[in-house]
């Protein structure tokens, strides 16, 4: 599922994250955080949604520099993890032509409360959007075609 390599030391230590081509299981991305100390697990799962600015979306494509988006994303994510006070968080995004429909971002974050685990996925979201160099190209149901910024909501 992951483009970037797992060892058995990146799944154990530390925040986990991926870019993938391939689609999103979400029982994978929930599966990587959970202790028996925690009393909230979250999963958030961004979708392609059939509409952007007033225009029918059939779908859209994902490009990314490979190297700076997976070092961005796990700098992103320790910061999450430190600001949280665990390890306990995995984020990946797809990359490629999804549908509508289709997961193209997944955040799973646990906590012993949900209050710091739904402000940990919220921000890291915001931030996801705002500083890991993942572009989206949204193809219209009028044969138009276009590349959108990342919106902060």
């Amino acid at each position: 599922m992951s483009i970037l390599p797992e060892t058995e030391a990146s799944v154990s230590a530390g925040p986990w994250v991926a870019i993938s081509e391939e689609p999103i299981d979400p029982s994978v991305v929930l599966a990587r955080v959970g202790d028996p100390a925690d009393g909230a697990v979250l999963l958030f799962l961004g979708t392609v949604r059939n509409h952007a600015e007033g225009q029918h979306v059939d779908g859209l494509h994902y490009e990314a520099y490979l190297p700076m988006a997976e070092k961005v994303l796990r700098q992103l994510a320790e910061e999450m993890c430190a600001r949280l006070g665990t390890d306990r968080i995995a984020v990946v995004h797809r990359l490629g032509t999804l549908e509508v429909g289709e997961v193209s971002v997944a955040v799973a974050v646990s906590s012993p409360h949900r209050t710091e685990a739904f402000a940990t996925a919220s921000t890291l979201m915001e931030e996801l959007k705002r500083r890991v160099p993942i572009w989206k190209h949204e193809r219209y149901e009028s044969g138009r075609a276009a590349w959108v910024e990342g919106h902060p909501r």
